[in-house]
């Protein structure tokens, strides 16, 4: 099986101990940091802004999948690049010319990622699948961490899947909300490439085991 990548979200880490988090984080089984940026706008939640992300990036030593869940993502691109994001994904609900945003996305140096919300078809990805690295399936509605997973994600990975198949592409697939351990084996299965999990990590116990519980649950 390939290696089926784990990003814990830095938006269910400790932020009164966030450089403690991100170094736990680096020195775990995990891949990525997963960086989610609201705007309130787009999302009823404020997360994360540009002096935060780069105190995050000091620390970090693996790359940052940030997500921005913003309207009108194309004004804050170069920002991200030059805060050292590795993955910059959008939504595709704020998108208007998806396919120029993935370009300006491209053209600085960074990896395109299409994030779709749990009510929008795949289909709308047919004509674009082919310029993006990631696709990152909202498995919660976005804006809060620590919600329910929905069940339909199973039937909307295999569908993106196959697109991407029919289409010759590589992109990843990524899923991001109410991923744990009872959810991950099936997600893989169903055809996951990157597994988000925020509140499953940071509110256990021992984060550090449950990523490497996670990693190996998801590619065992």
């Amino acid at each position: 099986m390939s290696n089926i990548k784990i990003a814990p979200s830095l938006l269910a880490a400790d932020f009164g101990n966030l450089q403690r988090d991100v170094e736990l984080v680096n020195q775990s089984a995990a891949d990525w940091h997963h960086i989610d940026v609201m705007d309130g706008v787009f999302v009823p939640n404020i997360s994360f802004g540009m002096p935060v992300i780069k105190a995050i990036q000091t620390h970090a030593t693996k790359p940052l999948d940030v997500h921005l869940m913003i309207v009108d993502p194309d004004r804050y691109i170069k920002n991200f690049a030059a805060l050292g994001a590795q993955v910059l994904t959008v939504h595709l609900e704020a998108c208007t010319h998806l396919h120029r945003t993935l370009q300006a996305i491209r053209a600085e140096g960074m990896q395109t990622g299409v994030a779709l919300n749990p009510h929008t078809n795949i289909a709308l990805l047919e004509d674009t699948i082919q310029d993006i690295d990631l696709v990152c399936l909202m498995s919660v509605n976005p804006g809060f961490g620590g919600q329910s997973f929905i069940e339909n994600t199973y039937q909307k990975v295999r569908a993106l899947k196959d697109l991407i198949q029919k289409k010759e592409g590589s992109t990843l697939i990524e899923i991001d909300g109410g991923v744990t351990d009872a959810n991950a084996k099936k997600l893989v299965e169903a055809g996951a490439d990157v597994l988000v999990a925020g509140s499953f990590v940071f509110k256990a116990a021992d984060p550090t085991a449950t990523i490497a519980d996670l990693s190996q649950l998801a590619n065992s």
